[in-house]
């Protein structure tokens, strides 16, 4: 057999006592025995995990060296696991010494093509995800990082076949949560597809009375974010990404009240989604007893029952805390991957059948929902993704958003271009509604082939609301090359022209950015720790 598993890069210690955020999805992922990694031709993965886990390291890494790789011994691909995760280390240290977005990611933009070791890019393909996706560029970032979805034995019988009604999942979830205290979503942390359903339901679950909204991704030294009503780089870590920010700033203006419940000491494992469940309980329900909680988290964590990670999972002590049985929405499983032999067989046959337009989910004659596996209430099918201009319409948001057309001519030559849309009500240390990266040159290219004259200007589109903008295009070194204030009207056709322009001429000076909190112990992977000078420490 070919054996996949999950690499966690290191956990190292930090004096500052904020919320952990990405080294914790590649744990979740290990606690979903469906989700594997795209297997790397010729070459097996194995696992490292925090000490306490060793054991299961050896356990897995016994299962996973099979002759594709190469013959070597269990210790031999372990050292070479090692060195790669050390190797991705300091590049990222390297690239958080640059106070851009864009230069952060050109730095490993580059490292990425140039070393072809497998181990290495197992590893350090998921971080270059997230930054692909913090810089818009969706179809890249699903590509880097892809988890085949295989059927497994505790796949439940498909939903096609066993008496069950499809329904858009905008009027069913809604519907099922009204019974229930607390509504529990899962993502993927580098496919911002698995948020966008989110973001559409918020307003109807506020309707419904839900009043508190927590996110895994956010930092609990952010007091302002409350009053200020939107994220700013200081927080969190996936809220850099547009659609996550969006999904906060809509609980924000709907009223809900936020909380980040990140633990804050170095646990990990079970510690750690015991440490997460009590922040939540403190929070809301010790509170308030009769609060209604929606909850962004990653992969797992949202799980009902099982062992998670030698324990049980954030959902399952939070239930233990409280009592409450919330309504678990699991949206990781059944999406469509970039290549579709990651595709879970049962995603394939819905969509050959049914060809929905929107998610849907699956309900029977009394109302109960359909969920692939045990652990989860209800289970979410993403339609087939379309590409406009390179770019998927699911940014739309379910019509929320319209396409507005932004060319590489206002970038003056200089590429990579990132083009910004921030709400004109709001500061610019906001995480733009959107943004995307313009550049004529592909993933794969080299800095030599990097041309800066005589090439056509690359093109997109941003998806935004209704309202009004600044538009920046910014160079790499985060110098402003052109600023502009853009009305998008009420309608549904794309947008290639705008009722009121300012534009403003390029500023010498560098964007401003607001300074990240330092991670703390364990929040990040190394690579992760900013230095001091680009980081805020309380």
């Amino acid at each position: 057999m070919r054996g996949t598993a999950i690499v966690l890069p290191n956990r190292p210690r930090s004096r500052v006592p904020l919320g952990r955020v990405a080294g914790a999805a590649m744990t979740a992922m290990l606690a979903a025995p469906a989700q594997r990694l795209k297997p790397v031709p010729r070459e097996t993965v194995s696992m490292l995990l925090p000490r306490k886990d060793m054991p299961l390291v050896l356990v897995a890494l016994l299962g996973c060296v099979t002759a594709a790789a190469h013959a070597q011994s269990a210790a031999q691909w372990q050292a070479r696991q090692i060195e790669a995760s050390r190797q991705s280390e300091r590049i990222m240290r390297e690239a958080n010494r640059h106070k851009g977005l864009l230069d952060q990611y050109q730095v490993m933009r580059y490292a990425y093509v140039g070393n072809k070791d497998p181990a290495f890019r197992v590893i350090f393909s998921q971080y270059l995800s997230w930054y692909q996706s913090f810089i818009g560029d969706y179809p890249d970032a699903a590509a880097s990082f892809s988890i085949r979805q295989a059927p497994l034995p505790d796949d439940r019988p498909s939903p096609l076949a066993a008496g069950y009604t499809a329904r858009p999942a905008l009027q069913a979830i809604p519907e099922l949560a009204k019974n229930y205290q607390a509504v529990f979503f899962n993502e993927a942390h580098n496919v911002p597809l698995t948020r966008t359903l989110t973001v559409q339901l918020l307003g109807k679950l506020r309707a419904e009375g839900f009043d508190y909204f927590a996110a895994e991704t956010l930092y609990q030294t952010d007091t302002k974010l409350q009053a200020r009503g939107y994220p700013t780089a200081a927080s969190g870590f996936y809220t850099e990404e547009p659609i996550c920010a969006e999904m906060v700033r809509t609980a924000l203006k709907l009223g809900f009240k936020v909380i980040a419940y990140e633990a804050l000491s170095n646990a990990t494992g079970d510690a750690r989604e015991a440490e997460q469940a009590r922040n939540i309980y403190r929070q809301v329900f010790q509170r308030d007893p009769h609060a209604r909680l929606v909850v962004d988290a990653g992969y797992a964590h949202i799980q009902e029952s099982g062992v998670y990670l030698g324990g049980s999972s954030m959902a399952e002590h939070l239930h233990k805390l409280s009592g409450i049985d919330p309504l678990t929405v699991e949206q990781t499983m059944l999406y469509p991957h970039p290549s579709a032999r990651d595709d879970h067989p049962y995603w394939t046959a819905v969509m050959q059948q049914l060809h929905p337009q929107a998610p849907i989910v699956f309900v029977d004659q009394a109302g109960k929902p359909w969920s692939l596996r045990p652990g989860y209430d209800v289970s979410v099918f993403f339609p087939p993704e379309i590409l406009r201009r390179g770019r998927p319409t699911w940014l739309s948001l379910g019509g929320l958003r319209r396409p507005y057309f932004v060319s590489g001519d206002r970038c003056d030559h200089s590429y990579p271009c990132l083009v910004e849309a921030r709400y004109a009500d709001e500061g610019a240390d906001a995480i733009p509604a959107d943004r995307l990266a313009l550049d004529p040159v592909p993933l794969n290219a080299v800095p030599s082939d990097r041309i800066s004259n005589g090439l056509i200007e690359p093109s997109g589109e941003l998806y935004l609301r209704p309202g009004k903008y600044t538009l920046t295009w910014t160079a790499a070194d985060s110098r402003v090359l052109f600023q502009q204030d853009i009305r998008i009207p009420p309608g549904s056709a794309e947008v290639t022209s705008v009722t009121s322009v300012t534009s403003a001429p390029a500023s010498p000076e560098p964007a401003k950015r607001s300074l990240r909190p330092c991670p703390p112990a364990g929040a990040l992977p190394a690579n992760f720790q900013d230095k001091a000078s680009d980081c805020l420490v309380h």
